[in-house]
């Protein structure tokens, strides 16, 4: 694709950036037949290469209008177009230079501004959030359905079980997260019992938070950035003393701490570390797989279930791990699926299930009509948001895929 970028972005690193991806675009449209949004509106402009065709315009020099803002908000960044464009188009980089570019000049609604600023300020702190769910728990009757979706119900939680005490040589970090230990608190605790049991010890830096992804893809870039660099102080001490991987139980995160090198490469207080960061992290299904031996030993088929698996995009299309999960589970003697159209977002994307309700909706009830067509007892995933959100749409339990192995093992 042709570029001629506009003097105001032409020169700097996010214009060099986004003409280097544009000019790797051959509009083949690939790209459309893996697009949700494109599936279910049908317009050229709701897919990544109408999209792209928007914000090169955009980076050209001409104004943005609200249209076009619309265009990318309906985009759930799933980057199921990355995985099918056959000439390595990272969209996801450029639709995020493209929406902090169209935000300066499209001002929102006063209910959008309001509604985003409550997102990015209070989801990122546990200290709001998780007094914030409980209050949204007993006051659910109450609440807007966009919002009722997002707080589980408290029969729908499964509470969480001890954290090991024991100490081990190995030890690795684990994120604990902004909003999944309050969503979801079984999760991490699971997690540490499993890597207990494999001989590895867990370790949670007190200080490290949100990963950064709720603020940078709401625009706030500088304050996620700012989450990165937190998160960074806070386990650098841990790496330093040998820390062998930083674990990632949601693949939301995961995506974006693996991108922390790329993020901050202009910061020279934290390009090095941040790069350092970014090498060590690893979803828990990465990582499991080096212990196939030890933990089928312990598992020894004992999970009979069938179980329907739905991997979250920012598995399968952000960090491209795909297989993993089923063949730990395959390992462990579970029956498990994976439905039809398994490449396509379930909707939930951070926050877009609650900007982008009624799309959002359309999604999650498409995605349960293929995940139930195998009559599943369970539904698993790797990423809070894509089980919460399914959850709300379904009587079936929908859980983390390592909460049954943790079962599995009688914990």
């Amino acid at each position: 694709m042709q570029t001629n970028l506009a003097d105001f972005i032409k020169n700097t690193r996010e214009g060099r950036e986004a003409d280097a991806i544009l000019r790797a675009c051959v509009h083949c449209g690939f790209c459309t037949a893996t697009c949700p949004t494109f599936q279910l509106l049908g317009d050229e402009l709701d897919g990544p290469r109408g999209r792209i065709y928007l914000m090169k315009q955009v980076l050209e020099g001409k104004q943005a209008s609200a249209k076009t803002q619309l265009h990318l908000d309906r985009c759930l960044t799933c980057r199921s177009c990355e995985t099918t464009c056959p000439s390595g188009v990272q969209y996801g980089r450029l639709v995020d230079i493209g929406r902090k570019i169209v935000d300066a000049q499209v001002p929102r609604p006063l209910s959008q501004r309001l509604l985003r600023t409550a997102l990015k300020e209070v989801l990122p702190r546990r200290w709001l959030f998780t007094p914030a769910m409980k209050a949204g728990q007993l006051l659910r009757p109450l609440l807007p359905k966009a919002l009722q979706d997002k707080v589980p119900r408290q029969s729908q939680q499964q509470p969480a079980g001890l954290w090991p005490t024991a100490l081990h040589a190995r030890k690795m970090l684990l994120l604990d997260g902004c909003v999944q230990p309050a969503m979801s608190p079984n999760i991490n605790a699971a997690t540490a019992r499993v890597f207990d049991a494999l001989g590895v010890q867990l370790v949670v830096a007190p200080k490290a938070g949100c990963c950064g992804a709720i603020r940078f893809h709401l625009n706030d870039q500088a304050g996620g950035l700012d989450d990165m660099r937190r998160n960074i102080d806070a386990w650098w001490p841990l790496v330093e003393a040998g820390a062998e991987a930083i674990v990632m139980t949601a693949s939301g995160c995961g995506v974006t701490v693996k991108d922390y090198g790329h993020l901050l490469v202009a910061d020279p207080a934290y390009a090095e570390k941040a790069k350092r960061i970014s090498a060590l992290t690893r979803d828990v299904s990465e990582i499991l797989p080096d212990f196939e031996a030890a933990l089928l030993q312990k598992l020894d088929g004992k999970i009979n279930q069938r179980v329907a698996y739905h991997p979250p995009c920012t598995l399968q299309h952000g960090q491209q791990i795909r297989g993993k999960v089923e063949a730990v589970l395959r390992a462990a003697g579970v029956d498990v699926t994976l439905c039809a159209d398994s490449h396509l977002c379930c909707g939930s994307a951070g926050t877009y299930s609650v900007l982008q309700p009624v799309l959002s909706h359309q999604l999650r009830d498409n995605k349960l009509a293929n995940l139930q067509a195998s009559a599943p007892e369970l539904i698993v995933s790797g990423n809070i948001g894509c089980i919460t959100h399914l959850q709300s749409g379904t009587a079936t339990p929908v859980r983390h895929w390592i909460e049954l192995i943790d079962s599995a093992l009688g914990n």
